[in-house]
């Protein structure tokens, strides 16, 4: 024996079904399909659903982000972006800002956060570097947009002379890449960190010194003396 629906109700159990299908897409295969492993981005776990989850240890490259809220906004879908809400309310230890992603672009937008860098970053001893509220896209593997204020914490010394405690400067675009400018307080010494979206980086660490007796020190380190200073260039990869 059949029994037949009338149109309308069965339009409301496939309708139903399908919204009870999207809103109950776990979070992990999300990921997965928005690509965002390609950009450095990864998590021990993601859990819950694409709309409300977690993630565990999250990471960007080799920089720990530790454990997240996720969740995937609504409207941005409809003109084609893919917008992903990150965040952590940990006293002392806040994270809020979002990653986005379309067909040809890929950026973050609005974070704050105080990043823990260790050893990405080496030889230059950088322990920390503080976003506020910065932005950051790049089209078609060029930056193309970038905004918001970066300090630098540095912890130790190069080729035996002190840096200062913290650097700082306004993200914008350069060249193709996400340059970082930090200037120290005194104008005596400036790190220029160029990020690009392949997870490329690149590290100009120029120094002014008024002690002559540390010229050849800094010469012997990999310095090379040019109009801005002392420089010391380092790339690499996340």
């Amino acid at each position: 024996m059949r029994i037949r629906l009338p149109l309308g109700r069965s339009l409301f159990f496939l309708c139903a079904f399908l919204f009870a299908l999207v809103a109950l897409l776990p979070l992990r295969l999300a990921l997965d399909w928005l690509g965002l492993d390609d950009k450095g981005f990864a998590a021990r776990e993601a859990r819950g659903s694409i709309w409300l989850g977690g993630l565990s240890e999250a990471q960007f490259g080799s920089v720990d982000l530790g454990d997240l809220e996720a969740g995937l906004r609504t409207l941005p879908l409809f003109v084609g972006r893919a917008r992903i809400d990150l965040e952590r309310n940990e006293e002392g230890n806040r994270f809020a800002g979002s990653a986005t992603l379309s067909r040809h672009d890929f950026g973050i937008d609005d974070v704050t956060a105080s990043l823990d860098v260790g050893s990405a970053l080496a030889p230059l001893p950088v322990a920390t570097l503080d976003l506020a509220d910065v932005t950051a896209r790049f089209a078609d593997g060029q930056c193309a947009a970038a905004e918001g204020l970066v300090k630098a914490t540095i912890a130790g010394d190069v080729a035996g002379l002190a840096q200062p405690a913290g650097l700082g400067g306004n993200a914008r675009c350069d060249g193709g890449a996400l340059l970082l400018p930090l200037v120290s307080q005194s104008g005596m010494e400036a790190l220029n960190v160029r990020l690009f979206e392949d997870g490329g980086y690149g590290l100009e660490l120029a120094v002014r010194p008024s002690d002559d007796s540390m010229r050849d020190r800094l010469l012997a380190s990999g310095f090379a003396l040019t109009n801005s200073g002392y420089v010391l260039s380092v790339s690499g990869g996340f």
